[in-house]
């Protein structure tokens, strides 16, 4: 089976003179994470000699120095090396998720070509931090042709009522939001159809600089003009729960200062408070561990799997279901902030998972 990787390249370009140069964006990061240029240069597999060349390169092309040597302190970026590599992270945080279905996409169209037949398991969950985790340990089984896409919490359920997946993901916040989000899903799926495959919870609430400076513990503070929010994509199902925790606590949404600036991913929006554009954001507090910054725990989410109960004899799906209850996948999970295993491959109707509010 083929694997195919699709990596973002930053090329930038002069317009006077049309000269260009590929400026390594992750190399810059592993200056400003360690303090050392020998650090990075070992983790880009260059000499300390040629590293100091590029860097030299770039601070010529710029017209403008990147890094600075501190005598004592080791080397750290300029503001406008650092403005470089947060601008990269947001970047790369939005576009994960589209380089791997596209990635996704050609694997499929290769590997049907191939003499090992057509693929068996079709998978389509938003992106989050466990599902990925699923994913690399399905890639070592060479039995298992898994085509992964990921689509928004309500695209999956209208892909599996379509028949364009075998399995689809969705999460249910606990407690009192959760007829709410209930009631969104209603009419995609039987109880006399579907079942439930248990998987992950995580934890969700409010994404902050570290220290947290503008005490920002509740969404009513999301009121003040001064704050700076950053909303996810209105598609999302982090974007819906969103709307539900407003509406529970009567706040008109518009009010809030950045509500209409959308970014598509969990780490997207994290990496626009990491980088100063924006003072707060609702998301996974794995996204904002990602970025060193605080968490404001809100809610907590059950993270499932929903399938046609047809399909629990194919061997694929004996397999996945085994992966989920396996050590390895306990163990990945367990070093994902906010992230714990509940009931992983564990089968459950319809009406045991919808029904429960706690």
């Amino acid at each position: 089976m083929i694997q195919i990787e699709i990596e973002p390249m930053w090329r930038f370009k002069q317009r006077e003179n049309g000269h260009s140069l590929e400026i390594m964006l992750d190399f810059l990061a592993e200056i400003r994470a360690t303090g050392k240029i020998t650090v990075a240069a070992d983790r880009a597999k260059v000499s300390y000699r040629h590293a100091w060349n590029l860097i030299e390169k770039w601070s010529e092309f710029f017209d403008m120095p990147l890094v600075v040597r501190r005598q004592g302190s080791g080397t750290s970026l300029t503001p406008f090396g650092d403005k470089l590599v947060w601008a990269g992270q947001r970047f790369e945080a939005r576009l994960r998720p589209f380089l791997q279905n596209l990635s996704q996409e050609l694997e499929t169209e290769i590997n049907q070509m191939l003499p090992h037949g057509p693929l068996v398991l079709r998978v389509h969950a938003s992106h989050g931090f466990a599902v990925p985790k699923l994913r690399e340990l399905l890639s070592r089984e060479p039995e298992i042709d898994a085509d992964f896409r990921y689509v928004t919490n309500q695209n999956s359920l209208v892909s599996l009522a379509h028949d364009g997946c075998d399995l689809a993901g969705m999460h249910l916040p606990q407690g009192e939001l959760r007829k709410r989000a209930i009631a969104a899903s209603k009419g995609w799926l039987s109880s006399a159809t579907h079942r439930v495959i248990g998987f992950v919870t995580r934890e969700v609430g409010l994404i902050v600089a570290r220290g947290n400076p503008l005490g920002i513990t509740t969404v009513e503070r999301l009121l003040d003009p001064q704050i700076r929010f950053v909303n996810r994509d209105p598609d999302s199902g982090t974007r819906q729960l969103f709307e539900h925790l407003l509406a529970q606590h009567q706040i008109d949404g518009p009010r809030i200062n950045g509500y209409e600036q959308v970014e598509h991913t969990h780490a997207a929006v994290a990496a626009y408070v990491a980088s100063d554009m924006a003072d707060v954001a609702f998301g996974v507090e794995a996204a904002a561990r990602q970025f060193e910054l605080d968490f404001v725990r809100l809610l907590t989410e059950d993270y499932f799997f929903v399938c046609r109960k047809d399909i629990l004899e194919m061997e694929a799906v004996k397999r996945i279901l085994k992966i989920m209850q396996g050590r390895e996948f306990h163990a990945a999970i367990s070093q994902v902030p906010g992230y714990r295993v509940k009931d992983p491959g564990v089968i459950k109707t319809i009406g045991e998972v919808f029904r429960k509010s706690e």
